[in-house]
C-alpha cells in the first residue's frame, strides 16, 4: 500500500502495536483494579494533566460502548475549550491540581486514571500526590521518553522534581515521543503530525474492554452504555443513569 502520509500512518500503527505488545499486562493490571472497582460499586474517576490532555476524559465519559462508573475530574481552566494561554498558565500552577482532587472528593482505595503524556507539569503532580494523600489507587498513562528526556532542572517541572510514573501504582508507557510530533516534511524545519491522544483514546478504550472481561471472568455484569442514538438506547441506559447521576456531577 502506498503511504500518503509521510510516515504518519505507519507510525500510528507501530506505536498502538508497540502498546499492545509491551504494555498489555499493565493494562491488565490496571484493568483488574478497575473491575474491582465496579465489585465494590464504586466510580473510576479519570483525570488530565492539562490542554489536550483532558481528551481523554472526555472520550471515557458518557460513550456508547464505555463504562457507566466513569467519573470525569474535568476542569474547564485546563482544558483545550479554555484559552490556550490561560490553560498553558493554569497547568503550570501549582496547588491547581489539589483543588481539583479535593472538589471531586476521591476516597481511600478508589482508582483515579491520570492521563498525561508529559507526567510532570504542577497539575499533573500536584493531582497525583493529592490523589495519593487521600489514599487513591493511582494508573499513570504517560510516556516515558518524556520524563526521562526532560532536564532534571526544566523550570516547567513541577517544584518536587517528581515524575507522575513515581508518584503511580500501575504506569501504562504511551510511547509518545519528545515533542509529540512524528512526521518532518523535506523543507520544512517545524515538525508536525501529533500523536499522543490517538494512542492514548486507544489505550482508554483497551482499558475498558480488558475491564469487561475481568468482570465477566469473576461473574460480574459491568456497567457499559448503550448509544442514546439508537432505538432503545436511552431505555437501556436508564437504569445506569439513575444508579450514577447522584454520584457523578457531570451527569
Amino acid at each position: 500500500m502506498t503511504d500518503h502520509s509521510n510516515g504518519y500512518l505507519p507510525k500510528v500503527f507501530e506505536l498502538l502495536e508497540r502498546v499492545e505488545a509491551e504494555q498489555y499486562e499493565n493494562i491488565r493490571a490496571a484493568a483488574r483494579l478497575m473491575a474491582s472497582a465496579i465489585q465494590k460499586d464504586q466510580l473510576i474517576h479519570v483525570y488530565g494533566g492539562g490542554g489536550h490532555t483532558t481528551l481523554p476524559v472526555g472520550e471515557m465519559f458518557f460513550r456508547a460502548g464505555g463504562l457507566c462508573n466513569i467519573d470525569p475530574c474535568m476542569e474547564t481552566g485546563l482544558s483545550v475549550f479554555n484559552q490556550a494561554q490561560k490553560y498553558l498558565a493554569l497547568e503550570r500552577c501549582e496547588n491547581y491540581g489539589r483543588a481539583i482532587m479535593s472538589y471531586y472528593d476521591i476516597q481511600p482505595g478508589e482508582v483515579l486514571l491520570l492521563f498525561h503524556n508529559i507526567g510532570t507539569n504542577a497539575a499533573t503532580i500536584d493531582a497525583a500526590l493529592a490523589a495519593r494523600e487521600r489514599g487513591a489507587v493511582i494508573v499513570a498513562i504517560s510516556s516515558a521518553a518524556w520524563q526521562q528526556g526532560l532536564p532534571a532542572g526544566y523550570p516547567l517541572r513541577h517544584s518536587s522534581g517528581k515524575n507522575l510514573n513515581d508518584l503511580a501504582d500501575v504506569c501504562i508507557d504511551d510511547y509518545n515521543p519528545l515533542g509529540d510530533t512524528v512526521v518532518e516534511l523535506p523543507g520544512f524545519d517545524t515538525p508536525i503530525g501529533p500523536i499522543s491522544n490517538i494512542v492514548d483514546f486507544y489505550i482508554a478504550h483497551r482499558l475498558e474492554i480488558e475491564c469487561a472481561k475481568e468482570c465477566l471472568a469473576r461473574g460480574v455484569q459491568p456497567p457499559f452504555w448503550h448509544s442514546a442514538n439508537v432505538p432503545g438506547g436511552d431505555e437501556a441506559n436508564r437504569k445506569y443513569l439513575e444508579r450514577y447521576s447522584p454520584r457523578i456531577k457531570m451527569l
